[in-house]
Parts: C-alpha cells; structure tokens; sequence
C-alpha cells in the first residue's frame, strides 16, 4: 500500500488518489484541507467567504484513508483574506505556502513507522523529510514533479529577463532562496522514481547535476467534453482570443500582446488573471487595450472558453498548462509552445497548434492564418474536443497506478 500527501489538492491529484485507490494501492492520504459530504469543511464551503473550500471536495470513498492538518492552512487562508501579507511571505512568513507544506512533509515522515507503506508518493516541496525518513525505513520513494526542475527554469527564465526587463518583476519563481533550492535536489536525489506530466518537464531534468532516477511521463486528463457546442461562422467579425493564467511574462505575456496589436480591430482578446504582487508598468499597459477579467470561478472559465474562437497560451515554461486541456475539452483550440505539455497533446494544425516559445513573428503568424481561414477554428475545435473525449482524467489515473503496480511487482 502506498503513503500519499499533498497539501492542497487539485483535479491531478484527486484522479491520482481516485486511481490508486480502484488499483487498491492506496493506504494513507494526508492534506490540510479536504471537504467530503457531510464533513465540517464541506458545510464551511457553502458559505460565501469559505466558498474555497469547495475546492478542496474529494471522492467520498478516500474519506476513511484521509489525514488532516488543517490548522496552518486555515491560518494562511485567514491572514491572506484579511490582508496580513507579512504572515504568508514567500518562504519566510509563519503561515507561507512552504510553512503549510513542510510542516504536512514532518507530519507524514512522523507516522511511516506507523504505517509502514511500501511506498510513498509526494510532490515537489513537500517530500524531503518524507523521502528521509523512508530511506531509513527502506520504503520507496515516489517523487511528482509537476513544473519544470529549477535549473532549467532559471537558465530559460533567465534569457527572458534578460531580453524583456521590463517585465521582470512578473516572474516570481526566481525568487527561491539557496535553502529552497538545496531542498529542492534533495527530494530529487533520494526519489527511486520521478514522475510529471510532460515531456518538457522531463527534458528539464537534463539540467539535474547528479545521476537521476527513472523518470515516468504520464500525462494529465481532460475535462468532460463539451458536446453541443454551436460554431458561429468567423467571416465578418472578430477573432476572439482568450487568455487564461497568472498574469506572468513566464506565460509570454509580451508576445501575445505585440503579437495581436497590428491586428487592430479584426481581433478581440480577452485576458483572464490577476495582476502581480508587484506593479508592472509594462503589463498594465498592455492591459489597458484588451478586456481584463481578474478572476471567474472555474464553471464561468469553461463557458467563456466556449465563447471565443481560440485560447492563446505562449508560455516559456510551463510543467502541464491545464488551461490546455480544459480549453480544448469545451471545444476551443489552443496556440501554445513547444515548452508546455502541447507537444503530448496537440497534433499541429489539426487539433491545435503549436508555436515556438518567445516567437512573436510566429505567433501573429498563426493568427493571421486563422484569420484568412476561420473554417480552421472549427475544424480544430471539434477535433480538439474529440481528443479531450478520448483522455478523461480517469485514463491518467489508470496509468499511473498501472506504472506504480509495476514498479511494486
């Protein structure tokens, strides 16, 4: 049986659990926060400024295999809703997203002695005092890395700094500390098997300074397809572009905006994110053209992925990008990069489209194609959400708990 944490919870993680669970794999589940029906934290979600909670909703059969720390998460949420900023500091705030995982890593290394696992499986950030624990128990150690290795990022992150600093202040991951690093390779070098959810991701790992383990390649699933989706013909108007994401040059931010701007009015796009910590002149800018929308529940994202013709996404690093796949489940296509998980999931021109990563003149080059061919969009659409249809998230789950059972055996 395996151990599992993760402090948060997101859809991969609930089909991961929900997959290993069927397989009969699972043991132990630890998070922070996890509403189940009937739960304190599922009737807390009904009430408007504890709405968050709802997030956090689990498959009822994990409830009697799930630990909870809620205490430190509970404080982070409070002192971000109230505006205490110097409580949740990156990395050095009491109640920091690190403090919530660190303390959720000390608890389940606390009670491998206990549970005797064979295996456990955590995520970046919150495995190292896990993984060390484990190694003395002579349990396997299960790694998921779900955005690009450090290194990496900051080689390729780097040369966009370097190239538009203008925009700096918007990429945040440059910001970990030397200790947050270190622990970081820590997790790397005492995982016996590493797992992410694209071959970017994993071509990352070729900046890894040591020897590495095996590292598995599974991607993530898709939302339920749309099924009746209407395709309004695309002569006569605008092309309507979306975006959706943390409002980051990480995301190619500045390239998306040069890249529509000679298009004037033949195009009409729509940025969905909010803005950074920090101000960014550039960015607000940008922004003063196009329609911005700081924030939607999830449900309103899908519906208005289907009202536009195309969601544009030309990140520079980018572990999966599951805008990715919710846009292309409800029906619209994707312009990405080739340092997303595009590559796994699009067939260029056919499903989607794929675009190098801090290329302008190729991004409005893409657009200008759409433009002189909208029956392109519907075309890419249907078949985008035929792709979606043939990978629910219950395939990713299979697999990796098929991957798992095999390294067991």
């Amino acid at each position: 049986m395996i151990t599992f944490s993760h402090p948060t919870g997101n859809a991969n993680v609930r089909a991961a659990l929900t997959g290993l669970n069927k397989a009969g794999l699972l043991g132990h589940f630890h998070t922070a926060i996890a509403a189940y029906p009937g739960n304190t934290f599922a009737s807390l979600s009904a009430i408007g400024p504890l709405a968050d909670f709802g997030r956090r909703t689990f498959p009822a059969e994990l409830e009697d295999k799930t630990h909870l720390y809620p205490w430190m998460e509970l404080g982070r949420q409070l002192a971000a809703k109230t505006g205490i900023s110097s409580l949740t500091r990156h990395e050095t705030g009491l109640l920091s997203v690190d403090a919530v995982y660190q303390g959720i890593d000390r608890r389940v290394a606390g009670r491998l002695t206990r549970e005797r696992p064979r295996a456990v499986y955590a995520y970046e950030d919150g495995a190292a005092t896990t993984f060390e624990e484990a190694r003395e128990l002579d349990i396997l150690n299960l790694y998921d890395l779900p955005i690009g290795y450090w290194r990496a990022a900051r080689r390729l992150l780097g040369e966009v700094v370097e190239q538009r600093p203008d925009w700096a202040m918007t990429i945040k991951g440059m910001q970990d500390s030397p200790t947050k690093l270190a622990r970081k390779d820590r997790e790397l070098e005492l995982a016996d098997h590493i797992f992410v959810a694209s071959s970017f991701t994993a071509q990352t790992l070729a900046d890894y300074p040591g020897k590495l383990a095996p590292v598995h390649v599974i991607p993530y699933g898709f939302p339920p397809p749309v099924r009746d989706r209407t395709y309004l013909p695309a002569t006569g108007r605008k092309l309507r572009l979306l975006f959706v994401g943390g409002l980051s040059q990480r995301k190619g931010l500045a390239e998306m905006f040069e890249a529509v701007r000679p298009f004037g009015d033949r195009v009409a796009l729509t940025v969905v994110g909010r803005l950074p910590g920090e101000d960014c002149p550039a960015l607000n800018e940008a922004l003063a053209h196009h329609k911005h929308i700081s924030s939607l529940p999830h449900a309103e994202i899908l519906s208005l992925m289907r009202e536009h013709d195309v969601l544009v996404f030309p990140s520079h690093f980018e572990g999966f990008g599951l805008v990715i796949t919710e846009a292309m489940s409800q029906g619209t296509p994707v312009i990405t990069t080739e340092r997303t998980a595009g590559p796994d999931l699009i067939e260029h021109d056919r499903d989607g489209f794929l675009v190098p990563a801090g290329s302008t003149d190729a991004l409005a080059t893409q657009i200008e194609e759409l433009l002189a061919r909208p029956d392109k969009i519907e075309q890419a659409g249907r078949a985008a959400s035929a792709r979606a249809a043939r990978r629910p998230w219950s395939v990713y789950g299979s697999e990796l708990a098929a991957a798992i059972d095999k390294i067991l055996s």
